[in-house]
């Protein structure tokens, strides 16, 4: 917009200059008259050189400053993406922390699951010894009937089913949890 402003101001006064009209000196020679219209042509090239170095350093300012304005939006650019690849590894390490946080979690959990069933075994065994002393003295003592014989056998016998049956679920968390590992 300047630079048209400018360009526009030297071609008025280009025209002015080349239309204006020259005023005869009536009290000066011819002699003097040659010399003055000779002063104002230098004078008038002398200006003219004048407003054209001063154009040619406005537009080299120009250039300086859009080359300055270009190397600035070139930084921002170059900051903003820096920035986001800083949050896209902030957010990798995030996800990388969740899932280290959840392998954590379910390894704790199989852990726990394993004491359990071995805490229920253990107690199931109890259980199981108690069943099966009480079982042999009243049975050693003959006051038994065969019917609760053979219930006495079938409880012992779920026992030992339920005891199996905790042992392969220690088994499946064990191999679970080594998985883990």
């Amino acid at each position: 917009m300047k630079t048209k402003l400018l360009i526009t101001a030297l071609f008025a006064l280009g025209i002015q200059t080349f239309y204006a009209q020259e005023i005869p000196l009536t009290t000066t020679t011819l002699d003097s008259t040659r010399i003055n219209t000779v002063d104002l042509e230098r004078q008038k090239a002398v200006e003219k050189q004048q407003l054209e170095d001063r154009l040619a350093s406005e537009k080299k300012a120009l250039k300086q400053q859009e080359k300055i304005e270009d190397k600035r939006k070139d930084a921002e650019k170059e900051l903003k993406q820096d920035q986001r690849k800083v949050e896209k590894e902030q957010d990798k390490l995030k996800k990388e922390q969740k899932k280290f946080e959840n392998e954590q979690s379910k390894l704790a959990a199989a852990e726990k699951s394993v004491s359990k069933n071995k805490d229920k075994l253990s107690d199931a065994k109890k259980d199981l010894e108690k069943m099966t002393s009480k079982f042999d003295k009243a049975k050693s003592k003959g006051k038994l009937s065969p019917v609760e014989i053979e219930k006495g056998n079938v409880k012992i016998t779920k026992q030992q089913l339920k005891i199996r049956e905790i042992e392969e679920d220690i088994m499946k968390s064990e191999k679970k949890l080594n998985k883990l590992r």
